[in-house]
C-alpha cells in the first residue's frame, strides 16, 4: 500500500506541474501563424517556377489544387488530434503499417525540409535584392551565409493583402473577370498537362505537416484547436496564393516572369506595378524576412526528425548529442544546415532547379500520412462494425455504448502518466480516453459509423488518391526531384538498417514504437518494472511458457518524466526512458529467437494501470517478479503459480475467464 501512495503522490505532482505550463502551450492564432509562415510564403516563389512549367496556367493550376489542400486540412486535423505526441508522418506511418514505414516517412520529410530550408533561404535573399539590386551577383554567397548563421542561431538556443488591395484598386470587375480566359488563351489543355500542372502545383502548399508536429506543444483540446489553427490556413492560403499567382503570371509582362532572376521577385514587382515604390520595397523586405523565416522553421524541423529517428533508434546515438554549454543537439543542428547548403551549391543557387526537386519528398509524405490515416480507420470501421454485430465482444477498439467520455468533456487531467493509463481503457466499455491521450482513437465506435464520419472516410479516400496521382506523375515528369529523392531516402533508408543490425549484433533488437493495449484472450502478459533486478527472468518465462500464444510485454516507468515539450519535437515518455527502451529491446531479441507474437506497451506507474490493462488482454497467464505482486492487488486470478528460473524467482497469475 505504501508504495501505491507513493505512486498516487507522484501523479499528483506530475499533474500540478503539468497544469502550471499549460499556459505556455499554442492557441489557434499561434498555430496558425507558425503554419502560416511555412505554407503562405510559398507564394513568393511558386508563380515563377509555375510558370516557366505551365505558363499562364499556373493561376488555374493552384486553384485546382487548393481543392486538394483543403482535404489535406482535414486528414491533417485528425492526425494532429490523434496523434498528440507529434512526429507527423513518422508517428502515422509507423502505428498504422509499420516501424519502417514510419523511418521511410521519415526519409521523406527530411528531403522535403532540406529543399524548404535551401529554397526559402534564396528566394528571400532574392527578394533582398529589388532592394539593392547590387546583390544579385551574390545572392548564393548571401545564402549560404544566412543558413550558416540560422545554424548558428539555432545552436545558441502581413504585406500580401496590401497587395491584393492594391491590385483590385487598379482593376475593374470586367478586368478580373477577364483574366480567367486569358489563362487558357494560348495554351492547350491536354491531359498530361494537366497532370503535370496539377502535380507541381503542389509547391504551393508546402508546409501543412508543421501542424501535425506542433501536437505536443498545442493547447486542448487539441480537435478543437487543430480545427480552427487550419480553418485560418485554409482562408488566408486560399484568399492570397491563388490570386497572387494569377495576378503574377498575367498582369506582368512574359519577359520579367520568365526571367531566372526576376521570375523569383515577381510579388513584389506586381507591388511596383500596380502600387508605388514604398509598396514594392515594402513587400520585399517582409518577404525576404518571411521566407528566411520559413528557412529556420525548415532547419527546426529538419533536425527533430533527425533527433526522433535517433530515438526511434534507426539513426546513430551521436545525432542527440548536446553540447554543454548551450544545450542543443549541435550535430543534429550541423546536418540540418549542411545538407541545404550542399544541395544549394549542386543547384549553383537556381530556384527552378530547387523547386523541380521539391517534388518527392512533399508528396511522398503527403502520400504515407493519408495512406496511414486511411489504415487507422478502416481498422476503427471494421472494429466497430464487428462490435454492432456482437455488442458484447470486446474486440479491439472503443467502447460501442455512447457512456464512454466524449474527447471533448474527457477529464482534465493531462499529464503524460494519465495519458499513458488512460489509453489503456481501450475496449473497455466504461470509460473513453482524455484528450492528450496516446491511443490511435479518441472516439467511439458509434462516431466512427456515423454519417459525418462515414463521409470522412470516403472523402479521405478520394484525399489520398489524388494525392497518390500527384506523386506518381511527379516520379515520372521529374526525373531529378525523383534521382535526388531517392538517393538520399536510400542513404537515410541504408543507415537505419546498419544501425539495426548493429544493435541486433549487440543482443539489443530496437522496439521503436509502442501500442495501445489490445484484447488477446488466452495470451500472456509479462509485466516488467523500472530498476527490477528480475526483468531478465519474466521476459525469458513469459517467452518459455508462451506455447504458440502472444505475449504483450508491459513496462511500467517511473512517473517522473514530466519534460516540457519543445517546438516540433516527437514527444513520448518512452523516447526518454532509456531503461524501457533497453529492457524492450531485449525482449525483442529473445522473442526473434523463439519466433512468438509480441506486443509492446509502455506505461508510466500510476494506480490501477495493470489492472485496467488487464482488463483489456484478458490473459491466461501474468508473468510478474514476487516482489511486485503488490502491484496487482486489485487483480483476481484463479490462482497463483511460483516458479524458480536461473535469473530468479517469477509468479504467475493464472486466470480462466
Amino acid at each position: 500500500m505504501k508504495q501505491v501512495a507513493t505512486l498516487q503522490e507522484a501523479s499528483h505532482q506530475l499533474q500540478v506541474k503539468e497544469q502550471q505550463r499549460h499556459g505556455s502551450r499554442l492557441g489557434p492564432l499561434l498555430c496558425w501563424a507558425v503554419v502560416f509562415a511555412d505554407v503562405g510564403t510559398s507564394v513568393y516563389y511558386v508563380p515563377g517556377i509555375l510558370y516557366g512549367n505551365v505558363g499562364s496556367l499556373a493561376g488555374f493550376f493552384v486553384m485546382l489544387t487548393m481543392s486538394v489542400f483543403v482535404l489535406l486540412t482535414l486528414k491533417y486535423a485528425e492526425v494532429t488530434h490523434r496523434f498528440p505526441q507529434g512526429g507527423g508522418v513518422v508517428t502515422v506511418a509507423a502505428q498504422a503499417i509499420n516501424h519502417w514505414v514510419g523511418a521511410l516517412g521519415g526519409m521523406f520529410i527530411l528531403v522535403d525540409y532540406f529543399l524548404t530550408a535551401a529554397i526559402s533561404c534564396l528566394s528571400g535573399m532574392l527578394y533582398l535584392s529589388v532592394v539593392v539590386p547590387a546583390l544579385v551577383p551574390f545572392t548564393l554567397e548571401m545564402t549560404v551565409g544566412v543558413l550558416l548563421l540560422l545554424g548558428l542561431l539555432n545552436w545558441f538556443g502581413v504585406s500580401d493583402i496590401a497587395l491584393l488591395v492594391t491590385v483590385f484598386t487598379h482593376l475593374s470587375f470586367t478586368q478580373f473577370l477577364a483574366l480567367f480566359p486569358s489563362m487558357f488563351a494560348h495554351q492547350k489543355l491536354t491531359l498530361p498537362a494537366l497532370l503535370v500542372g496539377f502535380a507541381g502545383s503542389f509547391l504551393a502548399f508546402s508546409g501543412l505537416e508543421s501542424i501535425s508536429q506542433l501536437s505536443p506543444v498545442m493547447k486542448t483540446p487539441r480537435k478543437k484547436v487543430a480545427g480552427i489553427a487550419l480553418l485560418l490556413v485554409v482562408f488566408t492560403i486560399g484568399l492570397t496564393s491563388p490570386l497572387l499567382t494569377m495576378f503574377a503570371t498575367l498582369l506582368l509582362p512574359s519577359q520579367v516572369v520568365g526571367d531566372p532572376v526576376l521570375s523569383a521577385q515577381v510579388i513584389s514587382l506586381l507591388g511596383g506595378d500596380f502600387g508605388t515604390i514604398v509598396l514594392q520595397t515594402e513587400v520585399a523586405i517582409s518577404a525576404s524576412a518571411l521566407l528566411i523565416f520559413a528557412g529556420n522553421t525548415a532547419i527546426i524541423g529538419t533536425y527533430h526528425v533527425f533527433l526522433a529517428l535517433s530515438r526511434m533508434e534507426f539513426f546513430p546515438q551521436f545525432v542527440q548529442q548536446r553540447n554543454t554549454l548551450r544545450g542543443t543537439p549541435h550535430f543534429s543542428v550541423l546536418l540540418a544546415v549542411a545538407i541545404p547548403i550542399g544541395v544549394l551549391i549542386a543547384a549553383q543557387g537556381h530556384i527552378t532547379v530547387l523547386g523541380d526537386l521539391y517534388a518527392f519528398g512533399l508528396l511522398g509524405a503527403f502520400t504515407l500520412t493519408c495512406v496511414g490515416l486511411d489504415i487507422v480507420r478502416r481498422r476503427e470501421r471494421k472494429a466497430a462494425r464487428a462490435a454492432r454485430a456482437s455488442p458484447r465482444s470486446p474486440t479491439r477498439g472503443l467502447p460501442w455504448n455512447d457512456d464512454a467520455v466524449p474527447a471533448n468533456e474527457a477529464p482534465k487531467d493531462t499529464t503524460p502518466a494519465a495519458q499513458a493509463s488512460a489509453s489503456s481503457l481501450e475496449g473497455t466499455g466504461t470509460r473513453g480516453l482524455p484528450e492528450d491521450g496516446p491511443a490511435p482513437s479518441p472516439y467511439t465506435r458509434r462516431m466512427v459509423l456515423d454519417l459525418w464520419h462515414t463521409c470522412k472516410f470516403y472523402l479521405g479516400l478520394l484525399t489520398t488518391a489524388l494525392v497518390v496521382l500527384a506523386w506518381t506523375t511527379n516520379l515520372v515528369a521529374k526525373p531529378m526531384a525523383t534521382i535526388f529523392g531517392g538517393s538520399v531516402t536510400l542513404l537515410g533508408m541504408g543507415i537505419a538498417f546498419f544501425t539495426y543490425a548493429r544493435k541486433k549484433q549487440q543482443g539489443h533488437v530496437p522496439v521503436p514504437i509502442t501500442h495501445a493495449a489490445e484484447h488477446l484472450p488466452g495470451s500472456l502478459l509479462a509485466v516488467l518494472v523500472s530498476d527490477n533486478e528480475h526483468n531478465e527472468a519474466v521476459i525469458r518465462s513469459a517467452i518459455e511458457n508462451a506455447h504458440g500464444k502472444p505475449v504483450t510485454f508491459l513496462y511500467l516507468g517511473r512517473a517522473t518524466t514530466n519534460r516540457a515539450p519543445r517546438l516540433f519535437e516527437l514527444h513520448d515518455p518512452y523516447y526518454d526512458d532509456e531503461t524501457a527502451r533497453k529492457t524492450f529491446g531485449r525482449a525483442e531479441h529473445l522473442a526473434q529467437k523463439a519466433k512468438i507474437a509480441r506486443r509492446y506497451v509502455y506505461r508510466q506507474q500510476e494506480p490501477g494501470t495493470i489492472e485496467r490493462i488487464w482488463q483489456v488482454i484478458h490473459p491466461h497467464d501474468v508473468v510478474v517478479s514476487p516482489e511486485n505482486t503488490s502491484l496487482l492487488e486489485e487483480i483476481n486470478p484463479d490462482r497463483i503459480r511460483y516458479e524458480v528460473t536461473p535469473d530468479g524467482r517469477v509468479a504467475h497469475l493464472l486466470k480462466s475467464w
